[in-house]
């Protein structure tokens, strides 16, 4: 029997719709990424340890970093869904001076943690981010009394992986055994100028597990639910590094899914309504069901 149910498939197409939504409004940004990533970062943000409601700078709070920050639309949804930033906020996406840059700045946002946008950059600060854990814990754990238990996740997609930054951070993770790591691989075959066959045909898998991560497939990323949440229980492998590909459809619902068109230009007037009528969700912009605002239940 599934964990999820009609209430999960609201608030992804929700994530989905607010990232249309804001990209539209801004008419600049990156849509596709979010709309094919929203139901894997549903299923993470959920089982993620940290407790916005009460202290969003708790020391032990799981991390997560958004290494394609472009796909930033959809972190920003789900931070305001989990009380982070208002609706304002979102609705100033990419605007001057505003909490929504173009790409997530940790000194603007809160609930960013790494500033990201160069492609593969954050994958190499999860890296750093998961050392820094790892040594607090090494210093400060004792039997019995575990201060430190924290894991970082981290978003990447093709772009990411074609990055050598990306790939000398990842082998240094294989070879120091950071079992408190686990990446997110967002295999859509797409960038900006087309489908990556072109440029990029290497097994991202296999190198992964040369460089000694764990590594697991997601074939359906775009309704798979269950097999995402097991998969993200990698977190039990504590002896290296995890990696979880996870194959996605950009630009999932809309009408140009799956092309380099709706990587990096908002959606189309009515591309948006075909895609909220599919869905069931309201010709609002911004709207968000009552049942899917969770700030105030954390």
């Amino acid at each position: 029997m599934s964990e999820y149910g009609p209430i999960d498939l609201v608030a992804i197409d929700t994530l989905r719709a607010l990232s249309i939504d804001a990209s539209f409004k801004a008419n600049s940004g990156h849509p596709g990424a979010p709309m094919g990533l929203a139901p894997i970062a549903h299923v993470l943000f959920n089982q993620m340890n940290f407790n916005p409601a009460t202290n969003k700078y708790w020391i032990n709070r799981d991390r997560l970093v958004l290494s394609n920050g472009h796909a930033c639309a959809l972190l920003y949804s789900l931070l305001h869904l989990y009380g982070y930033i208002s609706l304002d906020d979102l609705k100033a996406f990419r605007q001057l001076d505003s909490q929504t840059p173009g790409h997530p700045e940790a000194h603007i946002t809160p609930g960013i943690e790494v500033t990201t946008g160069p492609l593969g950059q954050g994958l190499a600060n999860a890296v750093g981010l998961a050392i820094a854990q790892t040594h607090l814990a090494a210093v400060y754990n004792r039997p019995g009394f575990d201060l430190f238990t924290n894991k970082t996740f981290v978003i990447f997609g093709d772009g990411c992986a074609m990055e050598s930054v990306a790939s000398e951070a990842a082998s240094l993770a294989g070879h120091l055994q950071l079992g408190n790591l686990i990446a997110i691989y967002d295999d859509n075959h797409i960038c900006i100028d087309g489908d990556i066959n072109s440029t990029f045909t290497e097994d991202v898998t296999k190198r992964f597990e040369a460089y000694g991560w764990h590594t697991q497939h997601v074939q359906d990323g775009n309704t798979g639910l269950d097999a995402m949440n097991r998969a993200i229980q990698a977190v039990a492998v504590t002896d290296k590094p995890s990696m979880i590909k996870v194959t996605t459809t950009i630009g999932y619902g809309s009408i140009l899914a799956n092309t380099g068109a709706v990587h990096g230009s908002p959606v189309k007037v009515d591309d948006i309504k075909q895609f909220k009528e599919k869905f069931n969700i309201s010709p609002e912009p911004f709207f968000v069901p009552n049942e899917y605002v969770l700030s105030s239940e954390l």
